[in-house]
């Protein structure tokens, strides 16, 4: 999978309706793959027997060859190969399914799961609070940094989920990722920092995060905890 003086919400399960029909898309496509697994078994095993079928037809009745001994094959039968059963792409509905936990939605909405203090956190649930005020701290030295200023909202996603997977490949444990004030946006409102607090929240090597303090970025910037790859 509290610093004095804030008020803090507990980490509650997933009820908001968009959540809920997030999840729900990816149990579906998850059922629909074993199913396509499945299916694809069943069709390779249809078409061996298939095959001998068609073979036993084209060459019609058959008679037993004269016996001739042999030190080597005393029961004077053929050694014939088994059959194989074509090949399942085993690899392809593997990629299909890290593409699948890979992937992190817009559509999810972290206000439910973000704490309510002067600084929007996160931690995962069964993670203390002391992780929290340990990150806001310093408590982890940064070990590397995404700056998602100047791209596009399906550029800036993308960045961010191949940085976390770059990173925790590394072992890194703690980075920052800056998304920017918002000064230059039309309203001067932070058009990324919801999204990508929403996308660390659906990544599951993120175990908490805390706005960066004012000499790292302040509000345009998350301080990131990962989990030990």
């Amino acid at each position: 999978m509290t610093a004095p003086a804030r008020k803090t919400l507990q980490v509650r399960p997933l009820r908001d309706l968009k959540d809920l029909k997030a999840v729900k898309r990816q149990l579906e496509a998850r059922v629909q793959l074993e199913k396509e697994r499945e299916a694809a078994r069943l069709a390779a095993a249809a078409r061996v027997k298939a095959d001998k079928e068609e073979f036993s037809l084209a060459i019609g009745p058959v008679r037993a060859l004269a016996a001739q001994h042999r030190p080597d094959n005393p029961g004077h039968r053929a050694r014939l190969k088994a059959a194989q059963p074509a090949p399942i792409p085993v690899q392809q509905l593997r990629d299909e399914q890290a593409v699948m936990r890979e992937a992190i939605s817009d559509e999810f909405d972290s206000a439910t799961l973000l704490d309510t203090d002067e600084a929007l956190s996160f931690r995962r649930p069964g993670m203390g609070p002391d992780v929290c005020v340990k990150l806001r701290r310093g408590g982890w030295s940064i070990q590397g940094q995404l700056d998602l200023h100047g791209l596009r909202r399906e550029d800036a996603r993308q960045a961010l989920s191949q940085f976390i997977k770059d990173a925790n490949k590394m072992g890194w444990r703690c980075v920052r990722v800056v998304h920017g004030k918002g000064l230059g946006s039309p309203g001067k409102a932070p058009v990324l920092k919801g999204k990508v607090q929403g996308w660390l929240i659906q990544k599951q090597e993120v175990l908490a995060f805390v706005q960066a303090r004012p000499a790292q970025g302040g509000a345009g910037a998350l301080v990131v905890l990962l989990a030990q790859s």
